[in-house]
């Protein structure tokens, strides 16, 4: 199965599509629309089409500036304001038509590095993310 990941920035909106060995096989970048909610699931609906496209079976998973309410499911503490108290994993799952894992970007970045990237051998991993906002992720024995 191929893996689609979409990271939503507050510049830029990257996605990238990997086969099941982790081989990228498409990779696109496109700017974040700027404080319009319903122009940003719009760009992450159309640049998941145009990657998954002749690609039948793929699980989507997202990463997001701010973090997702475990009570409510709405997005809090995100540098990119109009994101701010909206359903993007359900909006967007409504948009798209398919299941999505989402999770904060700095989690994301922190995981991937101690599952797969250079921190593979550590126990204990702290990832940082400075970019249009800053960010961190924690991630204890292969676990968020």
């Amino acid at each position: 199965m191929y893996k689609l990941g979409v990271d939503l920035g507050g510049t830029k909106i990257e996605a990238v599509l990997l086969d099941e060995n982790f081989n990228v096989i498409k990779r696109k970048r496109i700017p974040t629309p700027q404080n319009d909610y319903q122009k940003i699931l719009n760009s992450i609906s159309s640049l998941v089409n145009k990657i998954s496209k002749n690609v039948s079976d793929y699980s989507l998973g997202i990463c997001t500036p701010g973090a997702i309410s475990k009570q409510t499911g709405l997005i809090k503490n995100s540098n990119t304001q109009c994101l701010i108290g909206k359903f993007l994993k359900e909006d967007l799952e409504n948009k798209i038509g398919k299941k999505i894992s989402m999770e904060n970007d700095a989690n994301c970045f922190a995981l991937a590095e101690a599952t797969l990237g250079t921190a593979i051998d550590f126990d204990l991993v702290f990832g940082i993310i400075l970019g249009t906002g800053v960010g961190g992720g924690i991630v204890i024995n292969k676990k968020l």
